[in-house]
């Protein structure tokens, strides 16, 4: 019963995947999912699932071809029922329902990944950071009850009773001894951890609108799915701008509202201060991703920030993303800029992000590389 039930969840399962990944591109562009979003699952709305079953009639009720009636003629209800100019009644059926599964955060981000065929993530290599892990690698004598190995042991109580003599097959009774009693083992081992950080920075100037931080709200929240499936311990870090840049908690940076003007440079020096502060090169993975609508407010801030970018972040990180929003506000300069200066240097990514629609295709663009 417990190997048909197992059967049974697992072929459900494989049900939610279909329709998760058949849906995926609508719950992506609608932002269903975010604010769904709990401690380690999300649950997504799907639409109503029936697993096929038999249907009886009730008994003595007959059946098609059995009973009075010409051919033609309907089977049961009212004649004049569903003619044109006819009112309809109150129904009595169920109408179409959504059914909310929980799906965690990995099995969204493996749909996500298989949807849009992510590579997975070459790491630059393991960190110095040493995490100590404990690993069942056996079965011994001895041990805590908590680790007690249940199959073992009866195996044990039984072979014992079976060479004794003691073991009948009318009435089995297996009780073990002390002897019988199997534990599990452990061993600790120490293994490179590789850590990675996501440091979010986005242009809260008068331009971007609240369609715009949607859209970057959306993204970011598909970004952290995959890069937590990469990585254990993912951090993210927030920094705003629009003449000025500072770095914010997650809650501010998506529902802040700013007007201004726009200086990118002075969010890129506080990326660069960021991580000469907390994330050595040479321990982390390290993922800046700078979303804007590409006004800036010269061409020497935007000298400027391309020197930061060479002599200060590029160097460090793993691939610098910037996503350019569409804004009926912004003049949609600066990605062209970037291409300018950049268009040989892979560590640099570049995505133009029309409207929702367009959310898949910049996370493709954005990790497709497997960087």
């Amino acid at each position: 019963m417990s190997l048909k039930i197992d059967q049974d969840h697992s072929r459900f399962r494989g049900i939610v995947r279909g329709k998760i990944r058949e849906n995926l591109k609508k719950y992506i562009a609608q932002g269903e999912l975010i604010g769904r979003k709990g401690k380690d699952q999300v649950t997504i709305p799907i639409p109503h699932i029936d697993i096929p079953h038999f249907t009886y009639g009730q008994k003595q009720g007959g059946g098609a071809g059995q009973g009075e009636g010409d051919p033609g003629d309907p089977m049961g209800g009212d004649p004049q029922e569903g003619e044109e100019g006819s009112g309809k009644k109150a129904g009595e059926g169920a109408g179409e329902h959504s059914l909310e599964v929980d799906v965690t955060l990995d099995e969204l981000a493996d749909i996500l990944g298989e949807e849009l065929q992510l590579p997975n993530i070459e790491d630059k290599g393991k960190s110095r950071i040493i995490s100590e892990k404990d690993r069942y690698t056996g079965i011994r004598r001895v041990g805590p009850e908590s680790l007690r190995h249940f199959k073992r042991t009866y195996r044990e109580a039984l072979r014992r009773q079976i060479s004794m003599g003691n073991y009948s097959a009318e009435r089995p009774m297996i009780v073990p001894i002390p002897d019988d009693k199997r534990y599990r083992s452990w061993k600790t081992q120490a293994e490179p951890v590789a850590n990675a950080v996501i440091i979010y920075m986005m242009d809260v100037s008068g331009s971007m609108g609240d369609e715009q931080k949607e859209i970057v709200r959306i993204e970011s929240f598909w970004l952290d799915a995959w890069l937590q499936k990469q990585y254990k311990g993912l951090e993210s870090r927030f920094i705003i701008h629009d003449a000025v840049a500072r770095e914010v908690d997650r809650e501010t940076f998506f529902h802040t509202r700013e007007s201004g003007g726009t200086m990118i440079s002075s969010a890129y020096r506080l990326c660069a201060t960021l991580i000469d502060n907390h994330y050595p090169a040479d321990e982390w993975n390290i993922y800046p991703f700078h979303f804007s609508d590409g006004d800036n407010w010269s061409m020497d801030d935007t000298l400027l920030c391309v020197d930061i970018m060479k002599q200060h972040l590029l160097p460090r990180v793993n691939m610098f993303a910037y996503g350019q929003v569409e804004s009926p506000y912004g003049s949609g300069q600066f990605i062209k800029d970037l291409r300018e200066h950049f268009v040989a240097d892979d560590r640099v990514v570049m995505s133009e992000i029309r409207d929702r629609d367009a959310i898949v295709g910049s996370i493709k663009e954005f990790l497709g590389r497997g960087k």
